[in-house]
């Protein structure tokens, strides 16, 4: 279980390698400031600690013994690494310059997402009184989907035949005699189980009736074969609440700052490089 939890520690490997190279001439730690010795090399207990930290592992001193052990692998990877020169290999270099970055865009963004607001009360309290299909009338919905590959061409003709048919078996029955992919679940799920993209629909469904979603690329039917009241009060819900409304912050911050800051730099593609579609369309409407 602790090896499969460390995995995320070949980011760290790879981190090592640049570090260990560009430290051979720092000075020795303190004893104190050392779990083990491995050759010449060193463990740290800020390394010991923040592996720890890594694998959400308590400290606990079998954790602490079976990490450091893994640590003692690493060094010694790292030290043979080293030794064949493998720092200067250029795929690996690209990987450690990879981390490198990935890292730091990971810090930069923590910090954005840091800066967001916590919601108050008034927020906590709007978004209660606004979504009763979360709270006030919340249900658990056991429900049946028929999920249809259809064009927008196609789908007047599959809507068309849910109108004639008694039963979503008799629709099932009609797909396949016309070659139309779909696939079918069968659940039960509380009102924050389902996609909000779906809720509100689900919401004003009575048992037994059917609703159609409509996308591009196909079309999902969806009926409620049974459902029950499960209310919850503003006093349950007010974690959750702001909980979600705090992380929704933390998501606009990032998206935002991103967005100020690509519009304020240069970016220019060169040879057969281009944006994707969807972002020249956007800047295109712009500058019109």
């Amino acid at each position: 279980m602790i090896r499969q939890t460390l995995r995320g520690l070949g980011l760290a490997t790879l981190c090592s390698v640049a570090l260990v190279a560009c430290n051979k001439s720092a000075e020795n730690k303190s004893a104190s400031q050392v779990a083990v010795r491995v050759n010449g090399g060193e463990v740290s207990v800020h390394q010991l600690n923040f592996a720890l930290q890594q694998a959400r592992l308590p400290s606990t001193p079998e954790n602490t013994a079976q990490v450091l052990d893994r640590l003692v692998d690493q060094e010694v990877a790292v030290q043979k690494a080293l030794e064949k020169k493998l720092d200067r290999d250029p795929a690996v270099l690209q990987q450690i310059e990879a981390a490198r970055r990935e890292v730091l865009q990971r810090a930069w963004l923590e910090r954005l997402a840091g800066e967001a607001p916590r919601p108050d009360d008034l927020q906590i309290k709007d978004y209660f009184a606004k979504h009763p299909e979360l709270f006030t009338e919340r249900r658990i919905y056991t429900y049946r989907l028929i999920a249809i590959q259809a064009d927008a061409a196609a789908q007047p003709a599959v809507l068309e035949q849910v109108g004639k048919v008694s039963n979503f078996d008799e629709l099932v029955v009609w797909l396949k005699q016309n070659d139309i992919r779909y696939s079918t679940d069968t659940a039960t799920r509380a009102a924050e189980q389902i996609p909000m993209q779906l809720l509100p629909r689900m919401h004003q469904l009575k048992d037994g009736q059917v609703a159609s979603i409509t996308s591009p690329t196909g079309l999902e039917l969806v009926q409620l074969l049974q459902s029950r009241q499960e209310p919850v009060n503003e006093a349950k819900a007010r974690g959750m609440i702001e909980q979600f409304l705090f992380n929704q912050a933390r998501a606009d911050r990032i998206r935002t700052e991103s967005q100020r800051l690509r519009e304020k730099v240069s970016i220019e593609y060169l040879g057969d490089f281009h944006p994707p579609a969807t972002q020249s369309a956007a800047a295109a409407s712009v500058a019109q």
